[in-house]
């Protein structure tokens, strides 16, 4: 009985794998064309003891191929230990103080930066991110091809050689393909707030963070959740290597073990039901494998249906995470089957240990 339970589980895991990867294929790829830049943009940094990170992200800001009167740049410091200064530049920058009334700084931060926004159109990164000297270009062209009010985009990391920073990069490809492939087949539910635009009035429209401002994570997965729902049609997501942002791969197990629980811990919040469903078929697909390595270690399952059911999930998330990759970032895959065996055990300890543990972030403890 327990065989066919697990087998079941994993043969839906592969069914809807194979549904994203041919979502991802019907999200067309785009990059940017001769059409004079219209729209005017304000960049909102959320930001926490980043004076590391910041002037690799304000230099790359500098580079853009976009007219600097165009577009300003806001960053609201949520209580740094250290007063990040802004050097001069030829585009408009400030740093504002985040105004905290809520459980979550980041949303309080964005929240603080709307009522110092002029411009038609926000669009959000991280501090320890750099951009594609053409995202603004390519996000604008969009804007005025497209009746859209809210968009969102791809990230991939810059990483060494290490097993851990290819760890990351692999699980990243992963969940960047599941978010395209769901918005390939109608049903977009996630994205990531290192690149996420949408218009003000938009925002103000939907009340902005109310009703999930208690939880500390998800400024990005719950505000394009209640977009979907109040207006599917305005939300597209935007597939170009022009806009794909970077961000850094983090260093150490414990930092990215709390990160990836922090992402997990807002599932069950989720408006989105297929979000749920996916998540649930996910987790349920990887705890199946591991339960049956478990058991036939045991000897009570047989190896030749084991390896035969990794073989089986190990070939459709290959296909996800070299479609997603190859996309993302011209980089190598390396250690993908180490990185496949050792993500389902990962994946698991974090789905269950989100649910009754805490986590650490920027210094602070939810």
């Amino acid at each position: 009985m327990i065989s066919f339970i697990l087998i079941s589980f994993l043969i839906i895991y592969v069914f809807t794998i194979g549904i994203l990867i041919h979502g991802f294929s019907k999200v067309s790829a785009i990059s940017s064309n001769d059409l004079k830049p219209l729209t005017h943009f304000t960049i909102i940094v959320p930001f926490r003891n980043e004076e590391n990170n910041l002037p690799h992200l304000v230099n790359s800001l500098s580079k853009l191929n976009y007219p600097v009167n165009l577009f300003e740049v806001l960053l609201v410091d949520d209580e740094s230990e250290e007063i990040y200064k802004v050097e001069h530049k030829e585009f408009k920058i400030r740093v504002i103080k985040n105004e905290r009334s809520s459980n979550s700084p980041k949303k309080d931060a964005i929240t603080t930066a709307m009522k110092y926004v002029n411009s038609e159109w926000v669009i959000t990164t991280d501090a320890d991110c750099t951009v594609h000297k053409n995202w603004l270009l390519t996000v604008d062209n969009y804007i005025q091809l497209h009746k859209v009010y809210m968009i969102a985009g791809a990230v991939t990391y810059s990483i060494n050689n290490s097993f851990l920073h290819h760890f990351q990069q692999v699980d990243l490809a992963s969940l960047q393909g599941a978010t395209i492939g769901s918005f390939g087949i109608g049903k977009g539910f996630m994205c990531n707030g290192a690149n996420f635009a949408y218009k003000k009035s938009f925002f103000t429209e939907l009340n902005g963070f109310e009703g999930n401002d208690e939880i500390a994570s998800g400024d990005d997965v719950f505000l394009l959740q209640k977009a979907i729902k109040h207006s599917p049609e305005k939300v597209y997501y935007l597939k170009s290597k022009e806009t794909v942002v970077t961000t850094k791969a983090l260093n150490d197990w414990k930092s990215l073990f709390h990160q990836r629980v922090r992402w997990a811990s807002k599932t069950s919040s989720y408006q989105s039901n297929f979000g749920k469903l996916l998540g649930l078929i996910v987790f349920t697909g990887n705890l199946s494998l591991v339960i049956a390595i478990g058991l036939t270690t045991l000897g009570l399952f047989s190896w030749i249906t084991l390896l035969l059911l990794a073989f089986l999930k190990f070939a459709i998330d290959t296909v996800l995470i070299y479609q997603s990759h190859s996309f993302l970032t011209t980089a190598k895959i390396r250690f993908l089957l180490l990185s496949s065996l050792l993500y389902s055990f990962f994946s698991v300890s974090v789905a269950l240990y989100s649910l009754l543990g805490k986590y650490d972030w920027k210094g602070r403890r939810f």
